[in-house]
């Protein structure tokens, strides 16, 4: 399974942070050890990411968890079920984000959104894209 964390973080590590001209790796918002990876059925893992925001009132910590959300979706080569939640004790009002990037309708209503939508492509794509 560590391979596939590996796998994993490699395609989050160079999300850009919505605020910050960083990446997410380089504001340790997501380190290796925030993934881990299960197979919870043949040929199909579950994902869990525990990413932290960079203060405990971060406005943006839903946005980056889109961002994780969009760009697994759309790079992961396997099957996979994915959980993003904000590292325990890491924002003043976890429980709420955990809720919203978890939510598959909310996900995709918020995607529906063009400014949102916008700044989600900015933070996914690659530098080189």
């Amino acid at each position: 399974m560590e391979e596939k964390a590996l796998e994993v973080y490699d395609v989050i590590r160079s999300i850009r942070d919505p605020e910050k001209p960083s990446t997410l790796e380089e504001l340790d918002v997501v380190t290796e050890s925030c993934v881990e990876v299960r197979e919870f059925r043949e040929e199909e893992y579950l994902i869990i990411i525990k990413f932290s925001p960079t203060v405990p009132h971060c406005s943006l910590a839903t946005l980056i968890g889109l961002c994780l959300q969009v760009k697994l979706q759309r790079c992961l080569p396997f099957k996979h079920k994915l959980e993003i939640y904000v590292s325990e004790g890491t924002h003043s009002t976890e429980e709420d984000i955990n809720k919203q990037i978890n939510d598959k309708e909310r996900v995709a209503a918020a995607m529906e959104n063009p400014n949102l939508r916008e700044i989600v492509e900015q933070c996914v794509t690659e530098p080189d894209d």
